[in-house]
């Protein structure tokens, strides 16, 4: 095992030990591959699942196996109308399991994440019954503050980015903190605690996931 090998290894566990400590189940995966074998492993066939937008869900291929298995799938990106979609994002509080990535964890197992709508923290909160999140080891912070920055200058930009959003983050590369009507950025979630013990497993792999 290469140093850097030795160094990922070693914040992976540091951070699913912190992660225990915090009601919340911890897993290490070497790479997309094993991630995907693990979140599979946890999913019981026949069960509802839902997801949030998450770049990473879609590297490591599990929404492909999940809407070709024997899982009943809510997916809201197949509604025929706003109305429709609005019905399966409502849906998904009675769900399974919630998949989702984070937009970034620190070392003591705190999860911090930033949303727009609001149905993919909302679901992180309450409501599913597990909620799996998937994280590269790039979203991994030293600490709050540091995780914070990811959240908004990292995740935050890439996404205003990525859905063509008449922002200031998108001219600059930085967080603004605006008020603009096409921010994503309208809710900002702190997860330190799991009321219901290992409701919320985190999966972080060893590769650099999502933005």
């Amino acid at each position: 095992m290469s140093p850097k090998e030795t160094y990922n290894k070693l914040i992976i566990t540091k951070t699913i030990e912190n992660l225990e400590k915090r009601n919340m189940q911890g897993y290490y995966a070497k790479n997309k591959e094993e991630a995907l074998s693990i979140a599979l492993s946890l999913i019981k066939e026949n069960s509802v699942v839902s997801w949030g937008g998450s770049l990473t869900l879609n590297e490591i291929g599990i929404l492909d196996k999940l809407k070709q298995g024997n899982y009943t799938c809510l997916d809201r990106d197949l509604a025929a109308s706003p109305e429709e979609k609005d019905k399966i994002q409502r849906e998904t509080f009675f769900a399974d399991y919630f998949l989702m990535s984070t937009n970034a964890i620190t070392i003591d197992g705190e999860l911090i994440n930033i949303d727009g709508l609001g149905n993919r923290v909302s679901a992180l909160i309450f409501g599913p019954k597990n909620v799996l999140i998937i994280a590269g080891i790039n979203k991994i912070a030293e600490n709050l503050d540091v995780a914070l920055s990811r959240a908004k200058n990292t995740a935050g930009v890439t996404n205003a980015i990525r859905f063509n959003c008449n922002t200031p983050c998108t001219k600059t590369g930085k967080c603004h903190s605006c008020t603009s009507n096409d921010t994503v950025c309208c809710q900002y979630v702190h997860t330190k605690f799991s009321k219901i013990k290992n409701r919320i497993k985190v999966i972080l792999v060893e590769e650099n996931l999502g933005f």
